[in-house]
């Protein structure tokens, strides 16, 4: 844990930009996660967001989620549950628009604060992919065009709860997987830790860091960088006490956007036999829904066999 990359945004202005860049692609291309600090987002205001959400999930959530457990027998379950996760959760979509006034339960206070909190990870996502874009060696904007389709991005926010768990050797507050969509941005909770991700066999903690940021990468930057940069399997352990928050936004392709590798990505002498994949990423997400938690390198397969019918415009980032 003592060597998970923590990216200090401050620096990027100084310099330390080199040295900070280069610790940013170390991290994209080893580890598929890291950490921010000083990202811009006013502390005051994360306290807010967490307080509100806390709040929501004791008022609106607990009761369900007890409920939800007692219907289930799970309390004294004595065998892996391999077919569900202990976490409470509601989703958010912001882009291409949102659904933020139908979400039931939320008091007026906390619909305006996630709708803020959500336009400040919008920014920051795109200002990370021209970050990815200068390390990658692509023309700025490349990335945010590569997902813009013809209504721009998707982006959506999953609220989530892991209450303690009597049986977590038994049941996993998240199973293990790679998520596929493009660069999630997670503020998770600094007290209650859970979050780890595999790195070289071992599964490692994402360390708990008061306002601090965590990002990751999705399979769509996996398959645009042509495999430079990874997406990687996570999990999320629960606890026998403690519940711990987690608020992960994801900025996402459109759904009629066209997924494949950057030419500048793309070897020359393998160009004929490129190994990723190009797809529509609404038939991708299609497929993710049913095999989310099973190995990714196998949705790849199965999108190269769809290959044929799918059409290609350039990308113009001018």
């Amino acid at each position: 844990m003592a060597n998970f990359p923590v990216i200090n945004m401050e620096k990027l202005n100084g310099e330390e930009r080199a040295a900070t860049m280069a610790s940013i692609n170390d991290a994209c291309e080893n580890w598929g996660f890291f950490e921010l600090i000083n990202h811009s987002i006013p502390h005051e205001f994360m306290d807010k967001v967490e307080r509100l959400a806390k709040e929501h999930y004791k008022k609106c959530m607990e009761q369900r989620f007890k409920e939800l457990v007692a219907s289930k027998a799970l309390e004294g379950v004595e065998a892996e549950i391999n077919d569900m996760d202990w976490e409470s959760t509601f989703h958010v979509r912001h882009l291409p628009h949102s659904n933020l006034s139908e979400i039931p339960d939320l008091e007026d206070e906390y619909r305006k604060v996630i709708k803020e909190f959500a336009l400040k990870l919008e920014k920051l996502a795109e200002e990370l992919l021209d970050l990815l874009c200068e390390n990658l060696g692509l023309e700025k904007g490349y990335l945010k065009k590569a997902f813009y389709g013809s209504k721009g991005p998707t982006f959506g926010t999953k609220v989530s709860n892991y209450p303690p768990c009597p049986q977590p050797d038994l049941i996993k507050g998240l199973r293990a997987h790679t998520d596929a969509g493009g660069i999630i941005l997670l503020f998770q909770d600094d007290k209650v830790s859970g979050l780890q991700l595999l790195k070289d066999g071992q599964w490692i903690d994402v360390p708990p860091m008061r306002h601090s940021i965590v990002i990751n990468l999705g399979d769509q930057l996996e398959v645009i960088t042509n495999g430079k940069y990874k997406s990687v399997l996570h999990r999320v352990i629960a606890q026998t006490d403690g519940n711990r928050m987690s608020i992960a936004s994801f900025y996402n392709p459109g759904s009629d956007a066209v997924i494949y590798p950057a030419p500048k990505m793309v070897e020359k002498e393998t160009e004929e036999k490129n190994v990723y994949p190009k797809f529509v990423f609404e038939d991708y997400m299609k497929l993710y829904a049913g095999l989310k938690f099973q190995a990714k390198e196998p949705r790849f397969e199965l999108m190269k066999t769809m290959e044929a019918n799918v059409k290609l415009d350039p990308i113009a980032t001018a």
